[in-house]
């Protein structure tokens, strides 16, 4: 039986486990040249979201090569520990090479997991956060409900993901490097085509901010906000586990 859902909407956890193993020889490598550096200034602004004051244990939700824990680690108050979860086993084989050369294994641990089935304890997470990963799970609200189990009352929860740009001189410009330049050059030097196909495609179906903010607080996520970045390329999602239920 073929599978007739837009590209975008396709998010069977076997596909896109392996289409991201298929992509991580160069998956940080187009990081970089695609967003032209800036993943790591959106990254950073994600740390400080969380207000660490130094010694929390964090949740890296799909969290790939690890880039997101490393930062989380090299924050100012900085994690005592990142626990990282991603089903992609080769994406989180190239992590576990990378905090090996950095002396960082003993404080990020990597596991090969579901973000709707985190194999966590209740109340056992500090914070949390996902970067550019919620948006190829195949039922969020399933995640952010996991998310909330896991992480102690008070604790906060950080998004990054990507979005359209609103404003008119942005927004065409975008769309076209986005939709067209942006899928030759990753497809190109990933040697995946389809990965990168994917990509706009699914931004093009994923939830308004509005929508995505009304959904973690229907899971019961509390402060919820959406801040723009870049234009509104990114959008960096804020929330907080209630300190009562």
């Amino acid at each position: 039986m073929t599978d007739d859902r837009p590209l975008g909407q396709d998010k069977q956890p076997s596909r896109i486990s392996g289409m991201f193993d298929a992509i991580a020889p160069r998956y940080d490598l187009l990081n970089r040249v695609l967003s032209a550096g800036l993943d790591v200034h959106w990254r950073t602004r994600a740390i400080r979201s969380l207000a660490l004051r130094g010694g929390e244990t964090v949740l890296d939700l799909c969290t790939g090569t690890a880039d997101l824990a490393i930062s989380a680690i090299g924050a100012p108050a900085p994690a005592a520990r990142v626990v990282g979860v991603d089903f992609s086993g080769e994406m989180l084989r190239r992590g576990a090479e990378k905090l090996r050369g950095r002396g960082l294994d003993p404080r990020i641990r990597l596991v090969q997991g579901d973000a709707m089935r985190i194999p966590l304890r209740d109340a056992s997470m500090d914070a949390a956060m996902v970067a550019f990963g919620i948006r190829n799970v195949q039922e969020p609200e399933v995640a952010f409900s996991e998310v909330l189990r896991v992480l102690r009352p008070g604790g906060r929860f950080a998004i990054l993901e990507f979005g359209l740009p609103r404003a008119a001189i942005v927004r065409p410009a975008y769309l076209f490097y986005f939709r067209h330049i942006l899928p030759r050059i990753g497809g190109l030097v990933s040697g995946h085509s389809s990965a990168y196909t994917y990509l706009p495609a699914s931004v093009g179906t994923f939830p308004e901010p509005a929508i995505l903010m009304s959904r973690l607080a229907d899971r019961g996520f509390s402060d919820v906000s959406a801040v723009p970045l870049s234009f509104g390329v990114v959008y960096l999602y804020s929330a907080c586990k209630p300190l009562r239920s």
